[in-house]
Parts: structure tokens; C-alpha cells; sequence
């Protein structure tokens, strides 16, 4: 697992009614301040990626479809440096996973229904605190591509 990042099971109350399913409150552990709270869907195939915050934390949960989260620490002064991590999210495998600055990270739907990924950052967004990287950068050893394993 990349250094700093957390991945924390998250609990979901189901009935005959249907379900809550909690992300985040001010007294989870890893809390640190709200910045905002916004949602990214992401349709089945599409890779959105890479970009990596400057200064901001994002807390990524996914409460609708499924999504393959990839993380990629370049970080110079990191134990994990160079080491790739993959999470898969969904309703089945409902999380939240902490992503601290600094680390690079993306998504693909992956599925056959769009996925929304919910993230409550610890600052509001700001464009000049964000790098992108084109998905198939090479300076990324990741493939995108479906592995038959």
C-alpha cells in the first residue's frame, strides 16, 4: 500500500426500504476539515486520469457503479515511491479510501453503468494546486487496458 494512504471500510445500513450509506463525519479517524464535497461520474470503459493535488486531501467513496482507482506515488522522499496500488469501489466493496498530496490518481469505470465517485476534500478546489497527466503517460507504469489474469 502507497505510504499515507487509507482505506477504511464504510457502513451501510440496509432494509426493506432501502439503504444509508455513511462516507464521512467530522469524528471519523482521518478527518482533518472540510473543503468541499462534489461528485464525478464516470462511464463504463472511460479512464479519468491522472492528476495529482498540490495540497489538498481527497476522501473518495463510491456509492453507485464501480470504479478501478489507481494511485502512483512519485513522491521523492516516500518509502512507496514507485509503487503502483489498485482499489476497486462499489456498493460491494464500499470504502473510503484517504489520498493524501502529492500522489498521483485516477479512475476507470469499469462496469456496465456509470459510477459515481463522491470525494469530501480537506480545501475547497483551486486550479493552480493541480497537475494533470495525460492516461497513458509514459512517466506512469500503469496500462489501463483490461488484464485477463
Amino acid at each position: 500500500m502507497i505510504n499515507g494512504v487509507q482505506i477504511r471500510p464504510l457502513r451501510q445500513i440496509v432494509d426493506e426500504r432501502g439503504k444509508i450509506m455513511h462516507m464521512l463525519r467530522c469524528d471519523s479517524v482521518g478527518f482533518s476539515r472540510f473543503g468541499e464535497v462534489y461528485f464525478s461520474w464516470v462511464n463504463p470503459g472511460v479512464v479519468k486520469a491522472w492528476h495529482i493535488h498540490l495540497e489538498m486531501t481527497l476522501n473518495y467513496a463510491v456509492p453507485l457503479g464501480n470504479i478501478k482507482l489507481v494511485l502512483y506515488d512519485e513522491r521523492p522522499d516516500s518509502s512507496t515511491r514507485g509503487q503502483v496500488q489498485e482499489i476497486f469501489l462499489g456498493p460491494d466493496n464500499y470504502q473510503l479510501v484517504t489520498i493524501p498530496p502529492m500522489v498521483w490518481n485516477g479512475f476507470k469505470g469499469v462496469g456496465v453503468v456509470p459510477a459515481m465517485v463522491a470525494n469530501c476534500s480537506d480545501i475547497p478546489h483551486d486550479a493552480n494546486e493541480i497537475q494533470r497527466r495525460d492516461p497513458n503517460d509514459p512517466t506512469i507504469p500503469y496500462d489501463w487496458e483490461l488484464k485477463h489474469r
